[in-house]
């Protein structure tokens, strides 16, 4: 059975720290004898966050930076794992982009951020994790894909492609570290309410307040689940957009309103 994470003395790392998520997150994680690292780019966010967890018993430390300046961010992360790998890693720092409101294609300036935060920002982080954690022979890694990675939705065409990417990513890390005792959760969120979701188009069913959502990734991580997903009606209905034919889902989605 896997190790409980009760947060008790336990090093966390959270990328995204300042978002709906993260920041519910970080609550939970913020206990008597926990020492949090949580990154975020909003300072005065980050250092209200810090405090409330500090109030909570947390020892904490933060790092404000852009997550596409990769050097800056793994030089962070080198840091933190000087004096000890992180027990468990978090890694919710994301962005959203989308098609414009008469069909236009998504900025690309944005799409390209978009990349840079959402996949490369977050491998670079592991990569500078993984050195201390294979040393070590233990360790936690969730990683924030969505339930747009199961199919692409119209609206959100590199948003999608970034959570598919992610989904691979952390189920292909899942097989390689965790013979190694590293475990690797894909956490895949239905809608949860934030000011990224609220600029999201199109229907969001189903929509979660965060710490409902914060609650139910710790309690997947603590049984080591391969994929956290949620909530269940969409979950089930996303999943079978990946296995219909892809013209049929295609078909739905635009049905449902994701599509102008």
């Amino acid at each position: 059975m896997a190790k409980r994470n009760d947060g008790n003395g336990r090093r966390v790392l959270i990328t995204g720290a300042t978002g709906a998520i993260g920041s519910a997150l970080a609550g939970l994680y913020a206990t008597e004898g926990a020492t949090l690292f949580l990154h975020g780019r909003n300072v005065d966010l980050l250092d209200s966050l810090a405090a409330s967890c500090r109030a909570a018993g947390a020892q904490v430390h933060v790092h404000a930076c852009d997550v596409r300046d990769t050097d800056a961010l793994r030089l962070w992360v080198r840091t933190v794992c000087a004096a000890g790998a992180p027990d468990v890693a978090i890694l919710a720092a994301g962005m959203n982009t989308n098609v414009g409101p008469a069909g236009e294609p998504e900025p690309w300036g944005e799409a390209e951020a978009l990349m840079d935060v959402n996949v490369k920002g977050c491998m670079a982080v592991i990569d500078a994790l993984l050195p201390d954690m294979l040393a070590r022979g233990a360790g936690q890694i969730a990683i924030f894909s969505s339930l747009a990675g199961y199919f692409g939705l119209p609206l959100t065409p590199s948003y999608s492609a970034s959570k598919a990417a992610l989904k691979a990513y952390g189920e292909a890390l899942r097989g390689w570290l965790g013979p190694r005792g590293i475990r690797v959760s894909v956490v895949m969120p239905g809608y949860v309410a934030s000011a990224m979701c609220d600029h999201m188009p199109g229907p969001k069913p189903f929509l979660w307040p965060p710490d409902r959502a914060a609650k139910c990734i710790r309690r997947g991580l603590e049984r080591d689940r391969a994929r956290i997903s949620f909530p269940f009606p969409l979950n089930w209905g996303t999943w079978w957009l990946a296995v219909l034919p892809a013209a049929l889902s295609t078909r739905i989605v635009r049905w449902l309103g994701y599509a102008r």
